[in-house]
């Protein structure tokens, strides 16, 4: 028995904080001859406080890689800040102080939060993105992409936030056609802007070889490159004597016969060159209409539908009819060719169109069965699936030839081709804001676009700007910055002044915790073929589009251009659940039920949130905090401290007797619950299981067999089993029961299968499939056993009377049914 002694946690969880840093116990060593895990969660934004949503996300992670630590890896935990962006400059703006101060400050207070969660974050490789030695290799990365032609400048129309003052990517535009940060209404803009070329890896990235994804993430992201096969058709038109083609791509070539309009995105270059005179002033006006449209208004399903007739024809290649050129909003230019064949017929959109505009409808996809009919008493289109009809010399091609069949034809007629398209455009990085990392560039007069020299980085980000009212870049009025020398002649140059997307920083920092303190390179290649990929990342799916997506082009690009030696950057991804308000609704400042973790952390300990934070419900699913709860965790934890206070004994004298046996059973059990729940992300059930074989040990713990070197065995499983859930507490009882080493580098206990099972099971037995007899049975009893058993059983016998017994069905472990037969 130890010195029985109040369960103090602030003092016990500050003790073992200090000790394990002291020992660097969590710093991932390079030169282990451990198997390597690299265990990641997404880095957080320094927004100056953790909260709930952090707690419920790095506990159970942590739980996890500590429990790999104790099965024998060499764990990596690393943790950093992703710390430029709009928020930090939108704080600091509002606050009048530098948006460098501002992060910083945020991030050591949450450096402090962090430590005192417990976790085993190896802060020697911390990263922050907002700084020189950090920023200065995202700088070199991007030179890597404009090297090798992925990086580029043009203009384009872009998503316009006229609140955060800068462009936004597709993806940061909400549904509503609000931007995701600030709620701004977003235009449409033309303006120069970098992006990087990700359309070219568009095929690549539908795959995912060789990783544990969720099939939810890896069918958004599918869905976001959005794959079509189909071909490109080159109508044509007269103009100046001459014929000119525009290519329009179509999934349903086979439809070829049923256009009877063409319709051009308002930003269509062609626009210009069709539209009459009399027809221009009605032009011009939709096309500046919809210049202030975002894409996702002008492609909402709800919208009523809109268009202008140009004046201008253009001929259908297959049959020469002349079909008439209009604009409508719902054609993007990013999508296709910018253009469309109006099949009114078969697509219920062209069917509202030429309903409302009174254009033609020609049925040339008939379904089996259905009779002919007049398309002017339709009340929507028809599916397009079945036999071509008034289709020409294709009239009776089966469905499932129609497409092949003239894909073939206009590519023999050389009027188009087989064509695979995608969804997926390329990436805007170009932000007209102040805190990002600086685009390095430089525009010389009589050079053009020029990079800057990897020696020569970083380009440095300006410590002390001043913001306008307008929201405007600041670094397009720092001279200091804007004005420098071209690297190629010296002569007078400027620099880019935007900056970077801040998903260009969490695109890599996966790769730099690998060798954080590298100045020569971005990393070497030596570190990253031990540490990567990354075994383990959780993070949430709201990511799914961008962050993960990007990040495996970055892994793909990187590997093209030979700087990495692998395709995919996170073997397994795991998404946890939202943790909700006491309300059950998502936690919110405008709901009021945002929990701060720091004032039960202060009553509870770090230990008791942990754990509760993993009991609230399954990882994956998310559930509601509600403070009162935690003292059910609490006690649990008092419960475990008070049995190893009372029932430890540094020598069980006690002779082993049939009791223990019981109780080496219920440990085997325990193990392999334990080690199955943890291996699942199941820290709920492992919690529960834990639960259970305290309640147990407590009700024999003033019993002879707590002795036994069989229940102390026990006791020390308990432990074990505890500490990558509640650390602290489970280091300090492993040094009072005296151990000398940290529990955290013990072995995770084994157990024997054999053990984990009962010796005996309750047998259902069954006559006629009603319920006659339960019998306690050995769980290796045969099957022949089994039935010479039943029916010799007097209650069986009873309501079997004299009837014939025909089979007796067993099913193994659980019941025998007796089928009998009156005679």
């Amino acid at each position: 028995m130890i010195t029985r002694t109040k369960y103090n946690p602030k003092e016990v969880e500050s003790k073992w904080q200090t000790q394990w840093e002291a020992d660097q116990l969590y710093h991932a060593s390079d030169d282990s001859p451990k198997p390597k895990f690299y265990h990641l969660v997404m880095f957080p934004y320094p927004s100056g406080d953790l909260h709930m949503g952090h707690w419920y996300n790095y506990s159970p992670f942590d739980a996890y890689g500590r429990f790999k630590r104790m099965q024998g890896y060499n764990v990596m935990q690393p943790i950093g800040f992703d710390a430029f962006g709009l928020p930090a400059e939108n704080a600091a703006i509002k606050r009048g102080i530098q948006a460098r101060t501002w992060t910083l400050a945020n991030i050591e207070n949450m450096r402090k939060q962090l430590r005192a969660m417990g976790a085993q974050w190896d802060w020697q490789r911390e990263v922050v993105t907002c700084l020189p030695d950090y920023y200065k290799w995202t700088q070199w990365l991007f030179l890597q992409f404009y090297k090798h032609g992925l990086a580029y400048r043009t203009k384009a129309p872009a998503n316009w936030c006229p609140g955060c003052n800068t462009t936004l990517a597709n993806e940061q535009v909400l549904a509503d056609g609000t931007c995701e940060r600030c709620g701004s209404i977003v235009e449409r803009r033309e303006i120069d802007q970098w992006l990087l070329k990700i359309s070219a890896y568009a095929e690549q990235l539908l795959d995912f070889p060789d990783v544990e994804w969720p099939e939810k993430t890896i069918t958004m992201q599918r869905n976001w490159i959005g794959r079509s096969e189909g071909a490109e058709i080159r109508f044509y038109t007269e103009l100046n004597g001459q014929r000119e083609e525009i290519p329009v791509f179509t999934t349903r070539p086979d439809t070829i016969y049923g256009v009877t309009f063409f319709v051009l995105a308002p930003e269509h270059p062609w626009v210009e060159k069709l539209t009459t005179p009399e027809r221009q002033e009605e032009v011009t006006a939709y096309v500046e209409q919809a210049r202030r449209m975002t894409e996702i208004e002008r492609m909402s399903a709800d919208k009523e539908k809109s268009g202008v007739f140009t004046g201008g024809y253009v001929t259908n290649p297959v049959n020469g009819e002349k079909v008439p050129v209009w604009i409508a909003d719902y054609v993007l230019m990013g999508y296709g060719a910018g253009a469309i064949m109006g099949v009114p017929a078969h697509d219920q959109r062209d069917f509202e169109f030429a309903r409302k505009f009174g254009l033609p409808i020609v049925e040339v996809i008939r379904g089996e069965g259905e009779e002919s009919s007049d398309p002017a008493t339709w009340t929507e289109a028809k599916a397009a699936l079945g036999a071509m009809v008034n289709s020409g010399s294709f009239d009776g091609t089966p469905g499932d030839e129609g497409i092949a069949k003239v894909t073939r034809f206009i590519e023999e007629q050389g009027i188009g081709k087989y064509m695979v398209t995608y969804r997926l455009r390329d990436w805007l990085i170009s932000r007209q804001r102040y805190w990002g990392a600086p685009i390095p560039i430089v525009y010389c007069p009589e050079h053009g676009t020029v990079p800057v020299p990897e020696d020569q980085l970083p380009v440095w980000l300006p410590e002390n700007v001043q913001f306008k009212s307008t929201g405007e870049s600041p670094l397009r009025y720092e001279a200091d910055f804007l004005n420098t020398t071209c690297p190629v002649c010296g002569g007078p140059a400027t620099r880019e002044a935007d900056t970077m997307d801040t998903f260009i920083c969490s695109s890599w920092y996966y790769l730099r915790y690998a060798d954080p303190h590298n100045s020569e390179q971005a990393w070497s290649p030596e570190r990253l073929k031990q540490w990567l990929p990354v075994d383990q990342y959780v993070g949430g799916v709201e990511h799914a589009i961008l962050h993960l997506l990007y990040s495996r082009f970055f892994v793909k690009a990187l590997r093209d251009m030979g700087h990495l030696d692998f395709d995919e950057p996170f073997k397994r991804l795991f998404h946890q659940g939202m943790v909700l308000g006491s309300d059950g609704q998502k936690m919110s400042k405008s709901r009021g039920n945002v929990e701060a973790p720091d004032k039960y952390v202060e009553k509870y300990g770090a230990d008791t949130v942990r754990c509760y934070m993993m009991f609230i419900g399954p990882f994956d699913a998310g559930g509601s905090f509600k403070a009162e709860n935690l003292e059910g965790i609490w006690r649990f934890l008092n419960r475990v401290w008070s049995l190893m206070n009372d029932a430890w004994v540094e020598n069980p004298g006690q002779e082993e007797t049939d009791e223990t046996k019981g109780i080496e059973r219920l440990r085997n059990k325990t193990i392999k619950r334990v080690t199955e729940d943890l291996s699942n992300f199941r820290f709920n059930t492992a919690l529960a299981a834990l639960m259970e074989y305290n309640n147990v040990l407590i009700k024999q713990q003033n019993e002879l067999v707590a002795r036994t070197a069989t229940y102390q065995r026990a006791l020390e499983t308990l432990m074990q089993l505890l500490a990558p859930l509640a650390p602290h507490i489970a280091e300090e009882l492993w040094h009072l029961t005296g151990h000398t080493a940290s529990i955290h580098t013990s072995e995770w206990p084994g157990y024997d299968e054999a053990l984990t099972k009962d010796e005996t099971f309750t047998l259902v037995v069954q006559v006629n499939g009603k319920v006659r007899e339960r019998i306690e049975t050995a769980t290796d009893i045969s099957e022949s056993e089994i039935r010479k058993m039943v029916l010799t059983n007097p209650r069986v016998l009873s309501f079997i009377g004299d009837a014939t017994v025909q089979k007796v069905i067993y099913v193994p472990g659980r019941l025998a049914n007796v089928v009998v037969r009156n005679k």
